[in-house]
C-alpha cells in the first residue's frame, strides 16, 4: 500500500517487547499509517474501547492477554475488525497456533520480518474482498 493509499488508515499494534513496537510504529508512520500501541491484549482491549482502528497487528505470546486471547475478545466485542487482525511470532508455531490459524484464516508474519512482509500482511487485511467477504 503506497504512503498515500495508507494516510489516515488507523494500525493498533500489540506487542509487548517495547523495541518492536516502536520499530513497527515508526516502519508504518513512515508508510503513512497513523498508529497506536498497547503492551499486550488487555491493555489493547481498553484502546480498542476508547479509539477506532482499521486494523490490529498483534503478537501471538504476551502476558495477560495472549494474541488468541485477544483476537477471541475482538470477535465477541468488535466483530467487525476480526477479519482486519494480522499476527506475528518469533516462535515456531505449535499444533494449536497453526489449529487456531487454520480457524480463522488470519495471517501471520514470522519474526524477524521485512518491512515489506508487514506492509504485505496489513494490505492482506485491509482488502476490501476480505471484509466484505466476512462482514
Amino acid at each position: 500500500m503506497a504512503a498515500k493509499a495508507a494516510a489516515g488508515v488507523r494500525v493498533l499494534v500489540v506487542d509487548d517487547e517495547i523495541g518492536i513496537s516502536s520499530l513497527l510504529s515508526d516502519l508504518l508512520e513512515a508508510d503513512g499509517y497513523r498508529v497506536t500501541t498497547a503492551p499486550n491484549g488487555a491493555a489493547a482491549l481498553a484502546r480498542l474501547e476508547q479509539e477506532t482502528f482499521d486494523a490490529v497487528l498483534t503478537d501471538i505470546r504476551m502476558p495477560e492477554l495472549d494474541g488468541p486471547g485477544l483476537y477471541r475478545e475482538i470477535e465477541r466485542l468488535h466483530p467487525r475488525l476480526a477479519p482486519r487482525v494480522a499476527f506475528m511470532t518469533g516462535n515456531i508455531l505449535t499444533e494449536d497456533t497453526a489449529d487456531f490459524f487454520a480457524a480463522t484464516g488470519a495471517p501471520c508474519v514470522r519474526k524477524p520480518f521485512l518491512r515489506d512482509d508487514v506492509l504485505r500482511v496489513l494490505q492482506q487485511v485491509l482488502a476490501p474482498a476480505r471484509v466484505l467477504a466476512v462482514g
